[in-house]
């Protein structure tokens, strides 16, 4: 099989473990466990207290001792024994840890996947701002196939979507154990305590403009998690309205919500001309006001006269995910050494998926439970959504006059070595 056959099979499995619970795990909890609200929010915390340390830490590792295809591998397989536990679990104290241990094993996954992509394609000569977007473009499709796939066989509120991933998760564990090996550094002599640990990475927050990146990094990163945990409970919920109810909006909300990972699909091809053409930073900023109409368009939209809104609105989200993830990570690229790319890869996924999803969760949290409840707790989804757009309009713009970047077309096609 050849090398974007076998990198292809990677990021279809990559995402399809993901897909086959992340956007459907609040039916399970609400309509199976009937467990609340605080409590789902801090199963959903997981993704990014895990993603605070375990991704810079397994590029760490990566970077210095275990080569990354392995550790891809040996993850997997561990996570694919939590997720076969999740229906075991009883209480939500019990769940709230098992999934943390399990977003240990996956969180750092989706770097050392782009890990393991660049560095096969470096090898074989391969051009990655052109040739890597149509192989990461089959990650979102194994996420689109997960959710239907849950979806069409009711499994949206029950056990069965985490068999699924466990499944998925196995298959990749031992599948990675064959992928093109990802070499670990091997200078040793004249080391500090900060090479010695790995821990080289860190000093890239010493440079104004890469500790700038970090920082919109994860303010994006919070915005993401905004649309992750509250766009299929806000389908949900308008099975509280009877005009609603009996919709095909509101009874496959999953596969209404999967529209944006088609669009993701399309966008993501996209991303070489775009990177050529206006260069990084403003194919950024395409994203940051994607996500200004990603959330507005939700606040204005409804699953009938207005569900042309929320389906434009998932087909925004393609621009507003792809445009900042896979630019953000061949910027990185391109701006570190190869003797800690992982590393800054994983620092990079740190702030997207760790800090960044942590403040999302939190802060929105506490604002809608302060201001976008009524009296009986309902939620009060057009301020919640006209307040989440214009956030990202705020980062929008002060990343407009504050991150400064030249663009060059050279840099895209030469990588540091």
């Amino acid at each position: 099989m050849g090398l974007k056959y076998r990198l292809t099979l990677m990021n279809f499995l990559q995402f399809f473990i993901w897909g086959s619970w992340l956007i459907t795990i609040g039916g399970y909890w609400f309509q199976n466990k009937g467990w609340t609200g605080t409590e789902f929010g801090a199963i959903f915390s997981t993704m990014g207290i895990a993603s605070l340390f375990m991704p810079a830490l397994a590029g760490v590792i990566a970077d210095r001792w275990i080569t990354a295809e392995k550790l891809l591998g040996s993850f997997h397989l561990m996570g694919a024994i939590c997720l076969f536990m999740v229906p075991l679990m009883a209480t939500p104290t019990q769940m709230f840890w098992l999934m943390l241990v399990n977003m240990m094993f996956y969180m750092p996954t989706i770097s050392l996947s782009i890990t393991v992509s660049y560095s096969a394609m470096k090898k074989a000569n391969m051009d990655i701002v052109k040739e890597y977007p149509p192989i990461r473009v089959f990650g979102t499709i194994g996420f689109i196939v997960a959710m239907w796939t849950v979806s069409l066989l009711k499994f949206e509120t029950t056990s069965m979507q985490f068999y699924v991933a466990s499944i998925a998760s196995v298959i990749l564990g031992m599948y990675a154990f064959t992928l093109p090996t990802c070499e670990v550094s091997k200078q040793t002599d004249k080391k500090t305590l900060v090479d010695t640990l790995g821990l080289k990475a860190f000093t890239l927050f010493k440079d104004r403009k890469m500790a700038l990146f970090f920082v919109f990094s994860m303010l994006l990163g919070a915005a993401l998690q905004l649309t992750n945990a509250y766009g299929d409970t806000f389908l949900h919920d308008f099975k509280k309205v009877d005009i609603y109810k009996d919709l095909v909006a509101i009874r496959y909300p999953a596969i209404i919500m999967s529209i944006s990972q088609m669009s993701e699909t399309l966008f993501i091809l996209t991303i070489p001309f775009f990177l050529r053409k206006f260069g990084i930073k403003k194919v950024m900023i395409f994203s940051m006001f994607a996500w200004v109409l990603r959330f507005a368009l939700f606040g204005l939209g409804n699953p009938a006269d207005g569900l042309w809104m929320i389906i434009l609105s998932c087909i925004i989200y393609g621009m507003a995910f792809d445009f900042f993830n896979i630019s953000g990570s061949l910027y990185v690229e391109t701006q570190t050494d190869s003797s800690i790319r992982a590393s800054a890869q994983g620092v990079f996924m740190m702030m997207t998926n760790g800090v960044g999803a942590i403040l999302g969760s939190s802060l929105s949290g506490l604002l809608i439970d302060n201001f976008f409840k009524s009296a009986n707790g309902d939620f009060q989804w057009h301020g919640i959504w006209y307040t989440f757009a214009a956030y990202s309009f705020v980062v929008a713009i002060l990343f407009m006059f504050f991150f400064k970047h030249k663009h060059d077309p050279a840099a895209l096609t030469t990588i540091k070595h």
